[in-house]
């Protein structure tokens, strides 16, 4: 295989043979299946029989997005995981959980700085954010001088995911004998395939208009391929395992707007129709042939036919007879005998105020969406009351954006290891250790959770406050904060800490000392006596040898 374009950083380093072998290859999180080199790159989706491809996917998912309910759906999601402020940054690291030192520790703070600064998350992270969730994915290229990897990431450009492909192809290795060999290169004794996985990406600015099926540089117009380390990649999570294909999470909404697109054609059209009032001509021809008949209706129609025509173009009303009317009334001859000549006026149509079936629809697509019903259309203020009145679907909405959240933060870790390693602050050893825990603190905007967090506060002071007569007796003091205030060991270590802290240097009175009964102060002790102690002996004043003694 050629030399992939692009750096990879274990091109370096000697690969060790692994010490556990399994003929099962690891699970992957973004659909992309394992393939032989005699078969086909990429995979076919096929949804409903209507998409072929995933280039195909990813359009129709930009084209849902441009949907005025579900633009609306996704700027909520956005504008909840993504809260962008004037003086502090949308995302910050958070290195609270690492073991390591300080000096380590700032310079992975200055390292995923830079990062930031490389996106230019402060400005672009809105943009970002909605391109990642519309389209499912997410790519970025690593560019860096490769005279001088130690100076980091130089830039990195934003890949639209039409242009580009993840590939893993599997090569099993076979011995001189045919047997199969394992990845370490050792006989597999449970004669079973363990293949050598190759993973690269293949960039095509032809935008990858021919079936997934092809191979790169045969019949797509070939292709550039990109290491692994050279991209920063980034799914949604979702995964559709019958046809290996990663999903976007408008997937689920796709059936609900095609269905909520269809309604409202076929309101307005029956709106249209039904609207207006029509009449009823009936023509008396008395005995005249049929055709003499017909001929006399149709000179009547044209006498009589409203010939006055509206131009919404230039706002004119003209008198045109070239301009037929799409609601035409109707003309029915009538025989003598009859009723001679009637007109009768048909009604419109009626409960054309019903709205049910579009709003039952709407709110299926939020529902599709993961986004409250209560969103919907801006209906009713933001109230700031009590935790119990808040809906349990806004709680459902919080706990999706946190996991929306998590998902994207892998982007950031990817970088943010590239960055490290370039500049040899950890080893890929540390580093795989380290990533468990570096977290992401976004910036939080969510004041239904703020409400429910204050209450709880509240309710457990006012707990801990009606238990504070028993403390001593039936508590302790310790049980109290674990139990009441849901305190753990390490808050209480901390606060016990501060609260030391701060009466030492007299920010808060001491409530072990004792009080002044006039004054109700705490007493200070004077030259350097305990207040029980003046004499600093047993507490008991001395009795003078030279007094006399009362019995």
């Amino acid at each position: 295989m050629a030399k992939l374009f692009g750096f990879s950083i274990e091109d370096n380093e000697e690969k060790k043979s692994p010490g556990v072998v399994s003929p099962i290859p690891q699970s992957n999180e973004d659909g992309v299946d394992h393939y032989l080199t005699s078969g086909f790159f990429g995979s076919y989706v096929d949804i409903e029989g209507v998409y072929k491809t995933e280039y195909d996917l990813i359009k129709r998912y930009r084209e849902m997005a441009l949907h005025p309910e579900c633009d609306g759906a996704i700027e909520d999601i956005v504008n909840e995981a993504i809260v962008s402020d004037l003086n502090d940054s949308p995302v910050q690291i958070d290195l609270d959980n690492l073991n390591a030192g300080d000096g380590l520790k700032k310079k992975i703070r200055e390292e995923f700085k830079t990062v930031l600064e490389l996106l230019d998350f402060d400005k672009k992270c809105h943009e970002i954010y909605r391109n990642w969730y519309v389209d499912g994915r997410l790519y970025y290229h690593k560019v860096i001088d490769l005279k001088n990897p130690h100076d980091g990431i130089q830039e990195l450009r934003y890949i639209d995911a039409l242009k580009m492909r993840y590939v893993r192809e599997s090569i099993t290795k076979k011995d001189k004998g045919g047997g199969v060999q394992t990845q370490d290169g050792r006989d597999n004794p449970m004669n079973s395939p363990f293949p050598n996985i190759k993973e690269y990406f293949v960039y095509n600015p032809k935008q990858n208009v021919a079936p997934y099926g092809g191979q790169p540089g045969k019949g797509s117009g070939g292709g550039v391929k990109f290491a692994k380390d050279a991209i920063s990649y980034c799914t949604s999570g979702l995964v559709d395992r019958n046809k290996g294909t990663t999903l976007s999470y408008l997937h689920k909404a796709i059936k609900s707007l095609n269905q909520l697109r269809m309604i409202e054609d076929s309101l307005v059209i029956y709106r249209l129709s039904r609207a207006p009032e029509r009449r009823i001509f009936y023509i008396d021809v008395g005995n005249l042939p049929k055709m003499k008949a017909e001929q006399y209706l149709r000179d009547v129609m044209m006498r009589y036919r409203n010939k006055l025509v509206y131009d919404a173009g230039t706002g004119e009303i003209r008198d045109d007879k070239k301009f037929m009317s799409m609601l035409e009334d109707f003309w029915l001859p009538r025989r003598e005998g009859g009723r001679g000549t009637e007109i009768t006026t048909l009604p419109g149509g009626q409960n054309l105020g019903e709205l049910a079936d579009i709003k039952y629809f709407q709110q299926k697509l939020y529902r599709s969406l993961n986004v409250p019903e209560s969103r919907q259309g801006g209906e009713g203020g933001f109230n700031l009351g009590r935790s119990s009145e808040i809906l349990r679907d806004e709680l459902k909405f919080t706990k999706f954006v946190g996991r929306l959240r998590k998902r994207f933060s892998r982007m950031f870790n990817d970088m943010l290891k590239t960055q490290c390693l370039l500049k040899n602050l950890v080893t890929p050893e540390d580093w795989d250790i380290m990533e468990e825990h570096i977290q992401y603190d976004f910036l939080y905007d969510n004041h239904f959770s703020e409400l429910k967090e204050a209450e709880l506060m509240t309710e457990r002071l006012n707990i801990a406050a009606t238990a504070e007569p028993y403390v001593g007796k039936y508590y302790s003091q310790d049980y109290v904060r674990r139990k009441f205030l849901r305190q753990t060991d390490e808050e209480i270590i901390e606060q016990d800490k501060l609260i030391a802290k701060e009466i030492e240097q007299g920010i808060i009175p001491d409530p072990m000392a004792p009080i002044d009964p006039e004054t109700g102060l705490p007493m200070e002790p004077m030259g350097g006596m305990s207040p029980d102690n003046t004499n600093g002996g047993s507490g008991k004043t001395p009795l003078d040898p030279e007094a006399p003694t009362i019995t």
